[in-house]
Protein backbone atom coordinates (compact mmCIF):
# COMPACT_ATOMS: atom_id res chain seq x y z
CA UNK A 1 0.00 0.00 0.00
CA UNK A 2 1.22 3.42 -0.85
CA UNK A 3 -0.27 6.86 -1.02
CA UNK A 4 2.79 8.56 -2.42
CA UNK A 5 2.85 7.87 -6.13
CA UNK A 6 0.13 7.99 -8.77
CA UNK A 7 2.01 5.34 -10.77
CA UNK A 8 1.38 2.74 -8.10
CA UNK A 9 -2.16 2.28 -9.51
CA UNK A 10 -4.01 4.04 -6.68
CA UNK A 11 -5.47 6.88 -8.71
CA UNK A 12 -8.04 7.47 -5.97
CA UNK A 13 -5.85 7.36 -2.90
CA UNK A 14 -6.39 9.48 0.18
CA UNK A 15 -4.40 12.42 -1.21
CA UNK A 16 -6.47 12.55 -4.41
CA UNK A 17 -9.74 12.18 -2.51
CA UNK A 18 -8.81 15.06 -0.20
CA UNK A 19 -7.90 17.24 -3.17
CA UNK A 20 -11.14 16.42 -4.94
CA UNK A 21 -13.22 16.98 -1.81
CA UNK A 22 -11.65 20.37 -1.04
CA UNK A 23 -11.79 21.42 -4.70
CA UNK A 24 -15.44 20.37 -5.00
CA UNK A 25 -16.33 22.16 -1.77
CA UNK A 26 -14.48 25.29 -2.82
CA UNK A 27 -15.98 25.35 -6.30
CA UNK A 28 -19.50 24.64 -5.03
CA UNK A 29 -19.33 27.31 -2.34
CA UNK A 30 -17.85 29.85 -4.72
CA UNK A 31 -20.38 29.02 -7.43
CA UNK A 32 -23.30 29.44 -5.05
CA UNK A 33 -22.01 32.67 -3.51
CA UNK A 34 -20.75 34.18 -6.75
CA UNK A 35 -23.83 33.25 -8.78
CA UNK A 36 -26.14 34.55 -6.03
CA UNK A 37 -24.20 37.81 -5.82
CA UNK A 38 -24.08 38.10 -9.60
CA UNK A 39 -27.82 37.66 -10.14
CA UNK A 40 -28.66 39.96 -7.24
CA UNK A 41 -26.31 42.67 -8.47
CA UNK A 42 -27.57 42.21 -12.04
CA UNK A 43 -31.16 42.65 -10.90
CA UNK A 44 -30.28 45.74 -8.87
CA UNK A 45 -28.36 47.33 -11.77
CA UNK A 46 -31.15 46.73 -14.26
CA UNK A 47 -33.85 47.84 -11.82
CA UNK A 48 -31.98 51.05 -11.04
CA UNK A 49 -31.49 51.77 -14.74
CA UNK A 50 -35.16 51.07 -15.40
CA UNK A 51 -36.43 53.23 -12.52
CA UNK A 52 -34.09 56.09 -13.45
CA UNK A 53 -35.27 55.94 -17.06
CA UNK A 54 -38.95 55.96 -16.09
CA UNK A 55 -38.46 58.92 -13.73
CA UNK A 56 -36.46 60.81 -16.34
CA UNK A 57 -39.14 60.24 -18.98
CA UNK A 58 -41.98 61.40 -16.74
CA UNK A 59 -40.02 64.48 -15.66
CA UNK A 60 -39.27 65.45 -19.23
CA UNK A 61 -42.85 64.91 -20.28
CA UNK A 62 -44.02 67.24 -17.51
CA UNK A 63 -41.62 69.90 -18.76
CA UNK A 64 -41.97 69.70 -22.53
CA UNK A 65 -45.53 68.58 -23.15
CA UNK A 66 -47.21 71.75 -24.62
CA UNK A 67 -50.54 70.34 -25.68
CA UNK A 68 -53.74 71.30 -23.97
CA UNK A 69 -56.07 70.23 -26.75
CA UNK A 70 -56.42 67.44 -29.22
CA UNK A 71 -55.71 66.36 -31.82
CA UNK A 72 -51.99 67.25 -32.16
CA UNK A 73 -50.43 67.87 -35.53
CA UNK A 74 -47.52 65.92 -37.03
CA UNK A 75 -45.31 68.86 -36.21
CA UNK A 76 -46.35 68.71 -32.57
CA UNK A 77 -45.39 65.02 -32.48
CA UNK A 78 -42.00 65.64 -34.09
CA UNK A 79 -41.29 68.57 -31.74
CA UNK A 80 -42.14 66.42 -28.74
CA UNK A 81 -40.01 63.55 -30.00
CA UNK A 82 -37.04 65.83 -30.58
CA UNK A 83 -37.32 67.36 -27.10
CA UNK A 84 -37.48 63.98 -25.43
CA UNK A 85 -34.49 62.53 -27.31
CA UNK A 86 -30.98 62.95 -25.91
CA UNK A 87 -27.65 61.18 -26.01
CA UNK A 88 -28.86 58.39 -23.77
CA UNK A 89 -31.80 57.46 -25.99
CA UNK A 90 -34.47 58.63 -28.35
CA UNK A 91 -38.26 59.02 -28.15
CA UNK A 92 -41.07 57.66 -30.30
CA UNK A 93 -44.39 59.51 -30.17
CA UNK A 94 -47.54 57.88 -31.53
CA UNK A 95 -51.01 59.32 -31.92
CA UNK A 96 -53.41 57.08 -33.66
CA UNK A 97 -52.01 56.74 -37.21
CA UNK A 98 -49.42 59.49 -36.78
CA UNK A 99 -45.92 58.68 -35.63
CA UNK A 100 -42.73 60.67 -34.91
CA UNK A 101 -39.34 59.29 -33.94
CA UNK A 102 -36.40 61.20 -32.56
CA UNK A 103 -33.75 59.10 -34.30
CA UNK A 104 -33.26 57.18 -37.50
CA UNK A 105 -33.55 53.69 -36.04
CA UNK A 106 -35.59 50.57 -36.68
CA UNK A 107 -39.02 50.20 -35.12
CA UNK A 108 -38.45 48.37 -31.84
CA UNK A 109 -41.92 48.71 -30.33
CA UNK A 110 -43.56 45.35 -29.64
CA UNK A 111 -47.31 44.66 -29.71
CA UNK A 112 -47.20 43.59 -26.06
CA UNK A 113 -45.65 46.90 -25.00
CA UNK A 114 -48.09 49.00 -27.02
CA UNK A 115 -51.08 47.11 -25.63
CA UNK A 116 -49.88 47.71 -22.08
CA UNK A 117 -49.49 51.42 -22.76
CA UNK A 118 -52.99 51.64 -24.31
CA UNK A 119 -54.31 50.07 -21.10
CA UNK A 120 -53.07 53.15 -19.27
CA UNK A 121 -50.01 51.85 -17.40
CA UNK A 122 -46.38 52.82 -17.51
CA UNK A 123 -44.81 49.75 -19.13
CA UNK A 124 -41.28 48.70 -19.85
CA UNK A 125 -39.61 45.89 -21.75
CA UNK A 126 -36.03 44.75 -22.39
CA UNK A 127 -35.15 43.54 -25.88
CA UNK A 128 -31.94 42.64 -27.68
CA UNK A 129 -30.93 44.40 -30.90
CA UNK A 130 -27.98 42.85 -32.70
CA UNK A 131 -26.71 41.46 -29.41
CA UNK A 132 -27.05 44.77 -27.56
CA UNK A 133 -29.61 45.08 -24.72
CA UNK A 134 -32.16 47.88 -25.13
CA UNK A 135 -34.74 49.18 -22.65
CA UNK A 136 -38.18 50.22 -23.99
CA UNK A 137 -40.39 52.43 -21.76
CA UNK A 138 -43.87 53.57 -22.72
CA UNK A 139 -46.63 55.70 -21.20
CA UNK A 140 -49.83 57.45 -22.32
CA UNK A 141 -50.20 61.18 -21.73
CA UNK A 142 -53.28 62.44 -19.94
CA UNK A 143 -55.10 65.81 -20.16
CA UNK A 144 -56.12 67.82 -17.13
CA UNK A 145 -59.85 68.34 -16.74
CA UNK A 146 -61.43 71.46 -15.14
CA UNK A 147 -62.76 69.43 -12.28
CA UNK A 148 -59.23 68.40 -11.34
CA UNK A 149 -59.41 64.97 -12.93
CA UNK A 150 -57.52 63.64 -15.93
CA UNK A 151 -58.52 62.44 -19.35
CA UNK A 152 -56.64 60.08 -21.62
CA UNK A 153 -55.20 61.93 -24.53
CA UNK A 154 -54.52 58.90 -26.74
CA UNK A 155 -50.97 60.19 -27.17
CA UNK A 156 -48.38 57.41 -26.57
CA UNK A 157 -44.78 58.27 -25.74
CA UNK A 158 -42.04 55.63 -25.89
CA UNK A 159 -38.42 56.02 -24.95
CA UNK A 160 -35.72 53.72 -26.31
CA UNK A 161 -32.56 53.57 -24.21
CA UNK A 162 -29.45 51.41 -24.67
CA UNK A 163 -28.37 49.24 -21.70
CA UNK A 164 -24.81 48.82 -22.96
CA UNK A 165 -23.20 50.58 -19.94
CA UNK A 166 -25.20 48.43 -17.56
CA UNK A 167 -24.27 45.33 -19.58
CA UNK A 168 -20.60 46.25 -19.27
CA UNK A 169 -21.05 46.50 -15.52
CA UNK A 170 -22.76 43.11 -15.48
CA UNK A 171 -19.97 41.62 -17.60
CA UNK A 172 -17.42 42.96 -15.16
CA UNK A 173 -19.38 41.32 -12.34
CA UNK A 174 -19.37 38.01 -14.24
CA UNK A 175 -15.62 38.27 -14.84
CA UNK A 176 -15.11 39.06 -11.17
CA UNK A 177 -17.25 36.03 -10.24
CA UNK A 178 -15.13 33.77 -12.49
CA UNK A 179 -11.91 35.17 -11.05
CA UNK A 180 -13.25 34.65 -7.55
CA UNK A 181 -14.13 31.06 -8.44
CA UNK A 182 -10.67 30.44 -9.87
CA UNK A 183 -8.94 31.93 -6.86
CA UNK A 184 -11.19 29.93 -4.56
CA UNK A 185 -10.30 26.75 -6.45
CA UNK A 186 -6.59 27.50 -6.12
CA UNK A 187 -7.05 28.27 -2.43
CA UNK A 188 -9.04 25.03 -1.96
CA UNK A 189 -6.29 23.00 -3.65
CA UNK A 190 -3.63 24.64 -1.47
CA UNK A 191 -5.67 23.93 1.64
CA UNK A 192 -6.19 20.36 0.46
CA UNK A 193 -2.46 19.91 -0.06
CA UNK A 194 -1.75 21.25 3.41
CA UNK A 195 -4.44 19.02 4.92
CA UNK A 196 -3.23 16.02 2.94
CA UNK A 197 0.32 16.64 4.07
CA UNK A 198 -0.78 16.90 7.69
CA UNK A 199 -2.89 13.76 7.45
CA UNK A 200 -0.84 11.63 5.08
CA UNK A 201 2.52 12.13 6.77
CA UNK A 202 1.52 10.21 9.91
CA UNK A 203 -0.39 7.71 7.78
CA UNK A 204 2.69 7.18 5.62
CA UNK A 205 4.85 6.83 8.70
CA UNK A 206 2.36 4.32 10.08
CA UNK A 207 2.51 2.32 6.85
CA UNK A 208 6.31 2.30 6.84
CA UNK A 209 6.39 1.29 10.49
CA UNK A 210 3.88 -1.52 9.84
CA UNK A 211 6.03 -2.81 6.96
CA UNK A 212 9.14 -2.69 9.13
CA UNK A 213 7.31 -4.52 11.89
CA UNK A 214 6.12 -7.12 9.39
CA UNK A 215 9.71 -7.59 8.21
CA UNK A 216 10.74 -8.51 11.73
CA UNK A 217 12.07 -5.18 13.02
CA UNK A 218 10.24 -5.42 16.31
CA UNK A 219 11.90 -2.33 17.78
CA UNK A 220 10.05 -0.09 15.32
CA UNK A 221 8.16 2.74 17.01
CA UNK A 222 6.29 5.86 15.87
CA UNK A 223 6.81 9.42 17.04
CA UNK A 224 3.66 10.62 18.82
CA UNK A 225 2.79 14.21 17.91
CA UNK A 226 -0.27 16.06 19.17
CA UNK A 227 -3.37 14.78 20.91
CA UNK A 228 -5.65 14.04 17.96
CA UNK A 229 -6.91 10.71 16.60
CA UNK A 230 -3.73 10.08 14.61
CA UNK A 231 -1.71 10.50 17.78
CA UNK A 232 -3.96 7.91 19.44
CA UNK A 233 -3.31 5.56 16.52
CA UNK A 234 0.45 6.09 16.89
CA UNK A 235 0.28 5.36 20.63
CA UNK A 236 -1.80 2.24 20.00
CA UNK A 237 0.70 1.07 17.40
CA UNK A 238 3.60 1.60 19.80
CA UNK A 239 1.82 -0.29 22.57
CA UNK A 240 0.99 -3.14 20.19
CA UNK A 241 4.55 -3.27 18.88
CA UNK A 242 5.93 -3.36 22.44
CA UNK A 243 3.59 -6.22 23.39
CA UNK A 244 4.46 -8.07 20.18
CA UNK A 245 8.17 -7.58 20.82
CA UNK A 246 7.84 -9.05 24.31
CA UNK A 247 5.76 -11.99 23.13
CA UNK A 248 8.02 -12.78 20.18
CA UNK A 249 11.05 -12.50 22.42
CA UNK A 250 9.46 -14.93 24.85
CA UNK A 251 8.57 -17.32 22.04
CA UNK A 252 12.10 -17.16 20.66
CA UNK A 253 13.51 -17.83 24.09
CA UNK A 254 11.18 -20.79 24.56
CA UNK A 255 12.01 -22.10 21.10
CA UNK A 256 15.74 -21.80 21.78
CA UNK A 257 15.28 -23.58 25.12
CA UNK A 258 13.31 -26.35 23.40
CA UNK A 259 15.93 -26.80 20.71
CA UNK A 260 18.71 -26.83 23.27
CA UNK A 261 16.76 -29.36 25.34
CA UNK A 262 16.29 -31.65 22.33
CA UNK A 263 19.94 -31.37 21.39
CA UNK A 264 21.12 -32.01 24.94
CA UNK A 265 18.79 -34.95 25.51
CA UNK A 266 19.66 -36.46 22.14
CA UNK A 267 23.38 -36.29 22.85
CA UNK A 268 22.92 -37.60 26.38
CA UNK A 269 20.94 -40.58 25.09
CA UNK A 270 23.60 -41.65 22.64
CA UNK A 271 25.80 -43.27 25.31
CA UNK A 272 23.09 -45.41 26.98
CA UNK A 273 21.69 -46.26 23.56
CA UNK A 274 25.09 -47.48 22.44
CA UNK A 275 25.15 -49.81 25.44
CA UNK A 276 21.55 -50.90 24.78
CA UNK A 277 22.41 -51.58 21.14
CA UNK A 278 25.30 -53.80 22.21
CA UNK A 279 22.95 -55.72 24.53
CA UNK A 280 20.29 -56.09 21.83
CA UNK A 281 22.94 -57.46 19.44
CA UNK A 282 23.54 -60.23 21.97
CA UNK A 283 19.81 -60.74 22.42
CA UNK A 284 19.36 -60.98 18.66
CA UNK A 285 21.89 -63.79 18.53
CA UNK A 286 20.15 -65.65 21.37
CA UNK A 287 16.53 -64.82 20.46
CA UNK A 288 16.03 -67.97 18.38
CA UNK A 289 17.21 -70.17 21.23
CA UNK A 290 15.13 -68.47 23.91
CA UNK A 291 11.82 -70.12 24.81
CA UNK A 292 8.42 -68.57 23.73
CA UNK A 293 7.78 -65.26 25.48
CA UNK A 294 11.44 -64.67 26.24
CA UNK A 295 12.34 -64.83 22.54
CA UNK A 296 9.50 -62.52 21.56
CA UNK A 297 10.49 -60.08 24.29
CA UNK A 298 14.11 -60.11 23.14
CA UNK A 299 13.10 -59.34 19.56
CA UNK A 300 10.71 -56.60 20.71
CA UNK A 301 13.42 -54.95 22.83
CA UNK A 302 15.81 -55.09 19.89
CA UNK A 303 13.25 -53.53 17.53
CA UNK A 304 12.31 -50.73 19.94
CA UNK A 305 15.97 -49.99 20.63
CA UNK A 306 16.60 -49.59 16.92
CA UNK A 307 13.59 -47.26 16.61
CA UNK A 308 14.77 -45.19 19.58
CA UNK A 309 18.27 -45.01 18.11
CA UNK A 310 16.83 -43.80 14.79
CA UNK A 311 14.73 -41.17 16.59
CA UNK A 312 17.74 -39.87 18.54
CA UNK A 313 19.82 -39.70 15.36
CA UNK A 314 17.03 -37.81 13.62
CA UNK A 315 16.71 -35.36 16.52
CA UNK A 316 20.44 -34.72 16.47
CA UNK A 317 20.22 -34.06 12.73
CA UNK A 318 17.29 -31.68 13.24
CA UNK A 319 19.20 -29.81 15.96
CA UNK A 320 22.04 -29.26 13.48
CA UNK A 321 19.62 -27.77 10.97
CA UNK A 322 18.09 -25.48 13.60
CA UNK A 323 21.46 -24.27 14.84
CA UNK A 324 22.76 -23.69 11.32
CA UNK A 325 25.73 -26.02 11.80
CA UNK A 326 24.73 -28.56 9.13
CA UNK A 327 27.32 -28.65 6.36
CA UNK A 328 27.69 -30.45 3.07
CA UNK A 329 30.44 -32.99 2.41
CA UNK A 330 30.56 -32.48 -1.35
CA UNK A 331 31.91 -35.07 -3.76
CA UNK A 332 31.57 -35.92 -7.43
CA UNK A 333 28.84 -38.55 -7.46
CA UNK A 334 27.45 -40.82 -10.16
CA UNK A 335 23.82 -40.11 -9.26
CA UNK A 336 22.34 -43.14 -11.03
CA UNK A 337 24.81 -45.46 -9.28
CA UNK A 338 24.16 -43.75 -5.91
CA UNK A 339 20.39 -44.20 -6.27
CA UNK A 340 20.83 -47.84 -7.25
CA UNK A 341 23.11 -48.41 -4.25
CA UNK A 342 20.52 -46.86 -1.90
CA UNK A 343 17.84 -49.25 -3.14
CA UNK A 344 20.16 -52.28 -3.08
CA UNK A 345 21.40 -51.55 0.45
CA UNK A 346 17.83 -51.60 1.78
CA UNK A 347 16.66 -54.55 -0.28
CA UNK A 348 14.29 -52.54 -2.44
CA UNK A 349 15.79 -53.30 -5.84
CA UNK A 350 13.03 -55.68 -6.89
CA UNK A 351 10.24 -53.52 -5.47
CA UNK A 352 11.09 -50.23 -7.20
CA UNK A 353 10.79 -49.65 -10.94
CA UNK A 354 13.71 -47.41 -11.86
CA UNK A 355 13.90 -45.16 -14.93
CA UNK A 356 17.48 -43.90 -15.31
CA UNK A 357 18.93 -41.89 -18.21
CA UNK A 358 21.57 -43.54 -20.38
CA UNK A 359 25.18 -42.82 -19.61
CA UNK A 360 26.75 -41.44 -16.46
CA UNK A 361 25.05 -38.56 -14.63
CA UNK A 362 27.69 -36.88 -12.49
CA UNK A 363 26.84 -34.20 -9.95
CA UNK A 364 28.79 -32.53 -7.19
CA UNK A 365 26.71 -33.02 -4.05
CA UNK A 366 26.67 -34.70 -0.64
CA UNK A 367 26.26 -38.48 -1.25
CA UNK A 368 25.17 -39.22 2.33
CA UNK A 369 22.38 -36.66 2.23
CA UNK A 370 21.28 -37.86 -1.21
CA UNK A 371 21.04 -41.38 0.24
CA UNK A 372 18.94 -40.08 3.17
CA UNK A 373 16.56 -38.22 0.85
CA UNK A 374 16.00 -41.11 -1.56
CA UNK A 375 15.63 -43.65 1.27
CA UNK A 376 13.04 -41.47 3.02
CA UNK A 377 11.01 -40.89 -0.14
CA UNK A 378 10.96 -44.53 -1.22
CA UNK A 379 10.35 -45.77 2.33
CA UNK A 380 7.46 -43.31 2.76
CA UNK A 381 5.90 -44.59 -0.48
CA UNK A 382 6.08 -48.17 0.83
CA UNK A 383 4.58 -47.26 4.22
CA UNK A 384 1.79 -44.93 3.15
CA UNK A 385 1.29 -45.66 -0.55
CA UNK A 386 1.01 -48.84 -2.56
CA UNK A 387 3.34 -50.78 -4.79
CA UNK A 388 4.69 -50.63 -7.36
CA UNK A 389 6.90 -47.62 -6.59
CA UNK A 390 8.44 -45.75 -9.52
CA UNK A 391 11.69 -43.77 -9.39
CA UNK A 392 12.75 -41.64 -12.34
CA UNK A 393 15.99 -39.66 -12.71
CA UNK A 394 16.29 -36.82 -15.21
CA UNK A 395 19.35 -34.65 -15.78
CA UNK A 396 19.48 -31.08 -17.08
CA UNK A 397 22.62 -29.02 -17.80
CA UNK A 398 22.55 -27.37 -14.35
CA UNK A 399 19.96 -29.34 -12.35
CA UNK A 400 18.88 -32.91 -11.84
CA UNK A 401 15.42 -34.16 -10.87
CA UNK A 402 14.46 -37.34 -9.01
CA UNK A 403 10.78 -38.24 -8.94
CA UNK A 404 9.29 -40.94 -6.69
CA UNK A 405 5.70 -42.04 -7.33
CA UNK A 406 3.51 -44.78 -5.90
CA UNK A 407 0.16 -46.34 -6.81
CA UNK A 408 -1.58 -45.50 -3.53
CA UNK A 409 -4.60 -43.24 -2.92
CA UNK A 410 -2.45 -40.11 -2.94
CA UNK A 411 -2.29 -37.24 -0.49
CA UNK A 412 -5.42 -35.54 0.80
CA UNK A 413 -5.70 -31.79 0.02
CA UNK A 414 -5.57 -30.89 3.71
CA UNK A 415 -2.43 -33.00 4.16
CA UNK A 416 -0.37 -31.53 1.30
CA UNK A 417 0.60 -28.25 3.05
CA UNK A 418 1.92 -30.19 6.10
CA UNK A 419 3.73 -33.13 4.46
CA UNK A 420 7.16 -31.79 5.43
CA UNK A 421 6.19 -30.60 8.91
CA UNK A 422 7.98 -32.27 11.81
CA UNK A 423 6.03 -34.99 13.62
CA UNK A 424 2.97 -34.34 11.44
CA UNK A 425 0.56 -37.28 11.20
CA UNK A 426 -2.07 -37.39 8.47
CA UNK A 427 -4.11 -39.79 10.60
CA UNK A 428 -4.59 -38.09 13.98
CA UNK A 429 -5.93 -41.31 15.45
CA UNK A 430 -2.63 -43.06 14.82
CA UNK A 431 -0.52 -42.82 17.98
CA UNK A 432 2.54 -44.57 16.64
CA UNK A 433 4.18 -45.14 13.28
CA UNK A 434 7.12 -47.15 12.03
CA UNK A 435 9.30 -44.08 11.60
CA UNK A 436 10.21 -41.17 13.80
CA UNK A 437 7.92 -38.69 12.01
CA UNK A 438 10.95 -36.67 10.97
CA UNK A 439 11.98 -38.43 7.78
CA UNK A 440 10.33 -36.14 5.23
CA UNK A 441 11.24 -33.02 7.24
CA UNK A 442 14.91 -34.10 7.25
CA UNK A 443 14.75 -34.90 3.54
CA UNK A 444 13.35 -31.42 2.84
CA UNK A 445 16.11 -29.77 4.90
CA UNK A 446 18.80 -31.84 3.14
CA UNK A 447 17.44 -30.78 -0.24
CA UNK A 448 17.58 -27.10 0.74
CA UNK A 449 21.19 -27.43 1.92
CA UNK A 450 22.24 -27.90 -1.71
CA UNK A 451 22.49 -24.51 -3.34
CA UNK A 452 23.89 -23.06 -6.57
CA UNK A 453 23.71 -19.64 -8.23
CA UNK A 454 21.62 -18.27 -5.37
CA UNK A 455 18.97 -20.99 -5.74
CA UNK A 456 18.35 -23.78 -3.26
CA UNK A 457 17.44 -27.35 -3.93
CA UNK A 458 13.80 -28.22 -3.40
CA UNK A 459 11.54 -31.10 -2.48
CA UNK A 460 7.86 -30.91 -3.40
CA UNK A 461 4.88 -33.20 -2.82
CA UNK A 462 1.81 -33.66 -4.98
CA UNK A 463 -0.52 -36.17 -6.61
CA UNK A 464 -0.27 -37.79 -10.03
CA UNK A 465 -3.20 -37.20 -12.42
CA UNK A 466 -4.04 -40.91 -12.42
CA UNK A 467 -3.63 -41.30 -8.64
CA UNK A 468 -0.77 -41.85 -6.24
CA UNK A 469 1.55 -39.52 -4.37
CA UNK A 470 4.45 -37.89 -6.22
CA UNK A 471 7.57 -36.47 -4.56
CA UNK A 472 9.89 -34.40 -6.75
CA UNK A 473 13.47 -33.71 -5.68
CA UNK A 474 15.41 -31.03 -7.54
CA UNK A 475 19.15 -30.58 -6.86
CA UNK A 476 21.88 -28.53 -8.54
CA UNK A 477 24.45 -30.42 -10.60
CA UNK A 478 27.21 -28.43 -8.86
CA UNK A 479 26.35 -27.43 -5.29
CA UNK A 480 28.20 -24.63 -3.50
CA UNK A 481 30.73 -25.56 -0.82
CA UNK A 482 29.16 -23.11 1.66
CA UNK A 483 25.58 -24.19 1.03
CA UNK A 484 24.97 -24.99 4.65
CA UNK A 485 26.33 -21.70 6.00
CA UNK A 486 23.31 -19.56 5.11
CA UNK A 487 19.84 -20.62 6.15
Amino acid sequence: MTLRRWSDGRAFGLRVRLLLAFALLGVTTTAVVASGSYFQARTVILQQAQDAAVMSLTDQLAQVYPLRQLPPTQGDLETLAQHLSDREGYAVVVYRDMRAQGADAPDLLTPQLRQAVRDGVVAWQRVSVEGEPVLLIGTQLELDRPDGGSLSSGLEVYWVRSLAPEQESIDRLATLAWLTGGLSLVLAVLLALLAARGVLRPVRELGQAARSLGEGQLTTRLSVRGVDELADVARTFNDTAAILERQVGELRRMEADARRFVADVSHELRTPLAAMTAVTDVLDEEADRLPGDAGRAARLVSQETQSLTQLVNDLIEVSRFDSGTARLALDDVDVAAAVTATLRLRGWTDRVRVDLPPGVVVARLDPRRLDVIVANLVGNSFRHGAEPVFLRLRAEPDWLTIQVRDEGPGLEPEVLPHVFDRFYKADTARTRSEGSGLGLAIAWENARLHRAAGQRGSLAAGNAPDGGAVFTLRLPRVAADDAGAAR
